[in-house]
């Protein structure tokens, strides 16, 4: 059965009621959802799920140390690379989520580079993710690298500056970026 990544901005607590009608849909057809534990949308996604009662969820967390687990899913701890709490150190868990997801829903708040990072993620794997910007309230579905690029391209300069910086860093993404034309 096909899984979903669901992820998105720390800065976005509350969930509109376009995201939530998304979220409905993924429980009408009973699908796996991979979650993160931060706060922001990945604790606003619990808090939903929670609510109507779903079980087929699993929260992955890194080294074992959850910060939210609103519904008490199965836990999938990830060992991080590093000991130092910075970016990368979350990041992990993030990689995992999108190799194992066959598709996303990210929830964007215009500004976040880990969810802009994920949306990359599931792009260099042809796994189609809808990204939600709840600046315009508008979804956008991106299936591919080119997709991205496009998407990438109408980001504010320091939001691409920022993700083209971390993409250089990322296991594949300078081929992304080679294969875009943006490196």
């Amino acid at each position: 059965m096909s899984k979903v990544f669901i992820g998105g901005s720390r800065h976005i607590s509350r969930l509109s009621a376009a995201v939530r009608e998304r979220l409905d849909r993924i429980i009408d057809k009973g699908l796996p959802v991979l979650l993160g534990d931060a706060n922001g949308v990945d604790k606003a996604v619990q808090r939903y799920l929670q609510d109507r009662g779903y079980r087929n969820v699993e929260i992955f967390c890194a080294h074992g140390e959850c910060r939210n687990n609103l519904g008490n899913w199965p836990l999938r701890s990830v060992r991080p690379t590093t000991t130092r709490k910075d970016f990368n150190y979350f990041a992990e868990k993030d990689r995992l989520m999108a190799r194992e997801a066959n598709y996303g829903l990210m929830v964007w708040d215009g500004k976040s580079l880990g969810t802009l990072l994920n949306v990359s993620r599931l792009a260099r794997q042809h796994k189609t993710v809808v990204v939600y910007t709840a600046s315009n309230k508008q979804f956008k579905e991106i299936r591919a690298e080119a997709d991205f690029a496009r998407f990438l391209y109408h980001c504010s300069d320091d939001v691409r500056r920022r993700a083209l910086r971390q993409l250089e860093q990322e296991e594949d993404g300078t081929k992304l970026l080679q294969q875009v034309g943006l490196f």
